[in-house]
């Protein structure tokens, strides 16, 4: 008896000792070099390199929900995800729960790629359906989708609506820069993307939940901290070979 309360007290005591896990959100429309997802769980990319140092220093185990993107705030609001990053605040009108912001980290550029090497103007575009993302939002194209000039196709990746273009569904797709660059290394020359406009940049951060549990204010001080230091900027040039975009005014074509 005394041998089971003993094994049973040890357990007791290893579980309150060992440190909850910092649970992050994965968008299974992401690609590479954003993040790789396998089996299930991301393995490596930007974001996953981001994300798994953030919590060591921090001094928890990271542990990453794979969802679809429409799903992750509401993970977030009933308390399944601690920390979402790669996301803006203009994206999320109706978030629900009380949050923290990082400061900007990353800057996202899309751009309207082709398989003609024919810079648009996009007032100028026909009347046609373009390549996008399932729940991505697009807020320069918003008066063209709004005005039928153009039209959603949606696929459910980056990667996926990248492919779709290649087959010939449409004429142009909406894509981040970093995931069409390394889309192109994978086909050969001549069959190559094109980049054709710059759709819109976008500064983005992480949102922490809240949460007297959560060591909130030192997440976003190792954030900082992984920002100023240079260590996010490295982990971009890793996978892109590529410093940090900086932040400026999309281009009007």
């Amino acid at each position: 008896m005394r041998v089971v309360l003993g094994a049973l007290w040890m357990l007791t005591t290893a579980s309150l000792a060992a440190p909850a896990p910092l649970r992050f959100s994965v968008s299974d429309s992401w690609a590479m070099p954003m993040v790789q997802v396998e089996d299930g769980q991301p393995t490596q990319g930007i974001l996953y390199d981001l994300m798994s140092s953030l919590a060591t220093q921090v001094g928890r185990p990271a542990e990453f929900h794979v969802l679809a993107r429409a799903r992750i705030a509401a993970a977030m609001a009933h308390g399944d995800i601690d920390v979402r990053c790669y996301v803006a605040q203009a994206w999320l009108d109706n978030l629900s729960g009380d949050y923290l912001w990082s400061l900007p980290l990353l800057v996202q550029r899309n751009v309207l790629v082709s398989i003609r090497n024919q810079p648009v103007q996009l007032a100028r575009l026909a009347p046609q359906s373009i390549g996008t993302v399932l729940n991505y939002r697009y807020p320069t194209l918003d008066p063209l989708f709004a005005k039928g000039q153009l039209r959603r196709d949606d696929a459910r990746s980056e990667e996926q609506v990248l492919h779709k273009l290649v087959a010939g569904r449409f004429k142009y797709a909406v894509s981040n820069e970093w995931i069409v660059d390394r889309f192109n290394q994978h086909l050969p020359m001549e069959q190559r993307l094109h980049k054709v406009a710059i759709i819109e940049e976008q500064s983005l951060g992480c949102a922490v939940r809240n949460d007297p549990d959560l060591p909130v204010q030192q997440i976003l001080r190792t954030l900082l901290r992984m920002k100023m230091s240079g260590e996010i900027d490295d982990i971009i040039q890793l996978y892109t070979g590529e410093n940090a975009v900086l932040l400026h005014a999309p281009d009007k074509n």
